[in-house]
């Protein structure tokens, strides 16, 4: 079956080379992420219980941190393989964490490298950016004056911010208690200093950027979790102290904590230990995150280390007396701890800063938080005196954060009890077998239930139809079990075409209430090509926003749908031409899109949840021809490409069996661009339109084409055998920069090899080949085989060509969908000569 697969998540990145797109072989929260792991538990019946490289300098454990406690041995030793199991398997580069029980410190580690490059080890006093956790200190600073009389939790805050003035046709005044419990009803992000801003905007821009922008919800209505509202609970304390605000907390907070490795600005003397830290996309490996400061510092700017923020939680278990003094009063904390605006007796929600939950019959305390590249969870149990603190310096791993965390509280639990550690928090998953994974491969269920699930390079992704996120999956025995950087724990059974969804608490919709039968999923029968999307919204589908994150307006399952902050999959409700909502859940609930377009009826921009998103020029329009400016010119290149010589090689090679794959298969068709100038260089290059490729690969693409003819397509040939000074002239003539799009002369390309094919697929009907999400040779992100934008036509008709292809005993490159690799390209020289010469 062949998916209408929107991308593929792409784990891994040592030995990868990372650069302007991420990781690829050479080969010839967003702030407060704690939403995403509930989100994700119900969109596929995760239970609430898991709410988310190897080697080299900093191997696991080898960071300098405190020795485990006697009593707590076990307990470290089970953590450290699990923390191991999951850098390896998810990819993830420095992780500390930190045990804390009363006044001690139990344990504290490192585990990857600080810095990679330069071979320093993470350890316990890495320095990590902590995100939302940041929160925590902010409203700590706030309640610090509430005990003192000077600021009101139950005023409006207008009363100490004269100036500020969202829309608020209640006429009730927001409140600071309704602000730092996320109840005020505010958009999730300010217009201006929000979490795609890198232009450095301060703290009274940001807050006046709010003036005039919609209220989603009437206050106290609804919890909307609002990076905005905190920034304004900051901004009061910089108006009303008369001072910065990251001046004030270090002062007010930070210094009576001896958190003296910690700030809310990255000053010198802390951030000399922090963490690097990467960002990753569906499509693409490890990148390095970015690291401008975030208007909205309040909300979450702080760094820290495991050890500063062990101090915090030690002084919370004292009743706020922090090692240099009291930050707050015990009363004054358990007020902050209990559910704001909740029923009565109701045991989870958040408290004032602090998200509430129940476990073990006693409550659990805490904050995760997520910025550009780090993932946190700061979670603790304020009745045992015991908590954790746990950071990954890869983005999006909240769910493996939350995981270690919810582990270790366990096993504290248990080793305080003195009875045996239980193994259920610890265990993991194994690798599927690649051949059920392409067993699988299809659509089950429909709606909101139903599932896609995409074999990839011997993986399986699935990602539900309603959205969230594609996520890897793996198995336990006879079950299929989500484990990823992103989500954890919704399980499956296959049952003969169908799969079962199974579960501790299932559930079918955010906010359902669980239920104990399995649901069955069935498969989907084929039914050829998805419709081509409607006109009105060809012109919106593309890329927005920022390099360093970017919004992908898509079109999956006859929706629009938009992909943002990398990893968040929301189908759109179509509310006008140019307007679409976002869905009654997620980040960005009960905010809207809206579009603005030229003349010619494309968009150029769009205003997502109140942030503007200028359109990307990504590559070319449908059937144009991508081009470079040669870095030198193309003579020069020539002269000295066909001057020099190919790189020496060892071993033993079969021997050269050249042919012309139309001498096999006459129906296939060609556009042999480097025979002509329609090409990215505007060069010719070929004296002669001609395909050639070693006999085994050759007689397998003429086995694809036929193949194909059963879907109504044939074969488009664009290049096979390259001589290799031609792939030297295109390397030297290509910037640094875009250079993932041609071989290195160094090593060869497989094109040189002869075992190496560039095509697309033509329409047997009309001749004409097929639309793709990107054009051939486009040096874009719209190349990559797992670019998760455009349409599903258009992402169908590419999953047809490689699942063809592999059939055949080809591999997809993986920066360019056209591009496919013969098996046995490794048992061919690399050659250099002409098609003329072939031919004599």
């Amino acid at each position: 079956m062949i998916t209408t697969y929107f991308g593929s998540l792409v784990i891994g990145g040592d030995g990868q080379t990372r650069g302007r797109y991420g990781a690829f072989p050479r080969g010839g929260a967003r702030l407060h992420r704690d939403l995403l792991a509930a989100l994700l538990a119900a969109l596929l019946a995760v239970p609430a219980a898991c709410a988310p490289d190897a080697g080299g300098p900093g191997s696991p454990g080898s960071g300098a941190g405190v020795e485990p406690r006697a009593d707590y041995a076990e307990v470290a030793a089970a953590l450290t393989s699990m923390i191991e199991r999951e850098r390896e398997q998810k990819g993830l580069e420095a992780f500390s964490i930190a045990l804390v029980d009363g006044d001690d410190v139990v344990w504290a580690a490192g585990f990857g490298a600080q810095d990679p490059e330069r071979g320093i080890p993470a350890s316990a006093e890495t320095v990590y950016r902590v995100g939302s956790v940041s929160k925590l200190f902010t409203d700590i600073a706030v309640m610090q004056l509430v005990e003192r009389g000077e600021l009101d939790l139950d005023v409006p805050v207008r009363d100490y911010v004269p100036d500020f003035a969202p829309e608020n046709p209640t006429g009730t005044g927001i409140t600071l208690r309704q602000l730092m419990s996320h109840r005020s009803g505010l958009i999730r992000e300010p217009p201006a200093g929000h979490y795609f801003d890198d232009t450095g905007t301060d703290l009274a821009a940001t807050v006046a950027s709010l003036n005039g922008t919609p209220q989603i919800y009437p206050p106290t209505e609804r919890t909307k979790y609002s990076n905005a509202g905190i920034a304004v609970v900051g901004y009061t304390l910089e108006v009303t102290r008369g001072e910065p605000f990251a001046d004030y907390v270090r002062r007010a907070v930070l210094e009576p904590l001896a958190m003296t490795s910690s700030a809310f600005t990255p000053e010198p003397e802390v951030v000399d230990d922090l963490a690097r830290a990467y960002m990753w996309g569906f499509d693409r490996g490890l990148f390095d995150a970015p690291t401008f400061e975030l208007g909205m510092s309040p909300a979450g700017s702080m760094y820290s280390t495991v050890l500063d923020l062990s101090r915090f939680m030690s002084a919370l278990f004292r009743g706020g007396e922090g090692e240099n003094g009291r930050i707050l009063q015990p009363e004054t904390l358990e007020s902050m701890w209990a559910p704001q605006f909740a029923a009565v007796g109701a045991t989870s929600g958040y408290g004032v800063g602090f998200a509430v939950q129940e476990r073990a019959g006693q409550r659990r305390l805490g904050h995760g938080g997520a910025i550009y590249g780090f993932s946190t969870q700061l979670a603790f149990l304020p009745e045992s005196g015991i908590g954790v603190v746990a950071v990954s310096a890869v983005d999006g791993t909240n769910t493996v954060t939350g995981r270690v965390a919810d582990a270790a509280l366990e096993l504290m639990l248990a080793a305080k009890a003195g009875g045996p550690l239980p193994e259920a928090p610890l265990l993991g998953t194994d690798p599927i077998d690649p051949a059920l994974a392409l067993e699988l491969e299809g659509v089950y269920g429909e709606g909101d239930d139903g599932v896609e699930l995409d074999a990839r390079g011997g993986r399986l992704a699935l990602t539900p139809l309603r959205g969230g996120a594609t996520l890897n999956v793996r198995t336990r025995g006879d079950t299929l079990i989500v484990d990823d950087r992103l989500a954890f724990g919704a399980r499956y059974l296959r049952d003969g075409d169908d799969l079962l969804a199974i579960g501790d608490a299932p559930t079918t919709a955010p906010g359902t209430t669980p239920g104990d039968e399995p649901r069955r999923l069935a498969r989907r029968t084929e039914t050829g090509p998805p419709p081509e999307v409607p006109a009105r919204w060809a012109g919106l589908i593309g890329e927005y926003g920022w390099d360093h994150n970017v919004l992908y307006i898509l079109e999956r399952e006859g929706r629009l749908h938009a992909l943002i902050e990398w990893f968040f999959l929301y189908p759109l409700e179509e509310v006008s031409r140019d307007a679409f909502a976002f869905p009654d859940w997620g980040l960005y609930h009960g905010e809207r899109l809206v579009f603005t377009r030229d003349a010619e009826d494309r968009a150029t921009e769009v205003e997502a949840a109140s942030v503007r998103f200028a359109r990307r020029e990504v590559g070319t329009e449908a059937g144009g021809t991508f081009r470079i400016d040669p870095v030198r010119p193309v003579a020069q290149l020539r002269a000295e490409a066909q001057a020099a010589s190919p790189p020496a090689e060892t071993g033993s090679f079969r021997e050269s069996e050249l042919v012309e794959v139309t001498s096999l298969e006459p129906g296939i068709r060609l556009d042999v661009r480097y025979a002509t100038t329609n090409n990215f260089m505007s060069s010719v290059f070929y004296d002669e339109p001609r395909v050639f490729l070693q006999r085994p690969a050759a007689e397998a693409v003429a086995r694809a084409h036929r193949a194909l003819a059963e879907h109504g397509y044939g074969l488009l040939l664009h290049d096979g055998y390259r001589p290799w000074y031609v792939t030297k002239m295109f390397w030297d003539a290509t910037p640094e920069s875009d250079r993932i799009f041609v071989a290195d002369p160094a090593s060869g390309s497989r094109h040189n090899r002869g075992s190496a094919i560039d095509l697309n697929l033509f329409d047997l009907a009309t001749g004409e080949p097929v639309d793709m999400v990107g054009t051939y040779d486009e040096f874009s992100p719209r190349s990559f085989p797992n670019y998760p934008g455009g349409t599903s036509r258009q992402r169908w008709l590419r999953e047809l060509l490689r699942r063809t292809m592999e059939a055949e005993g080809f591999t997809v490159y993986e920066a360019e969908w056209w591009h496919f690799d013969h098996d046995d390209w490794r048992s061919y020289a690399i050659q250099n000569a002409t098609f003329d010469e072939l031919g004599r």
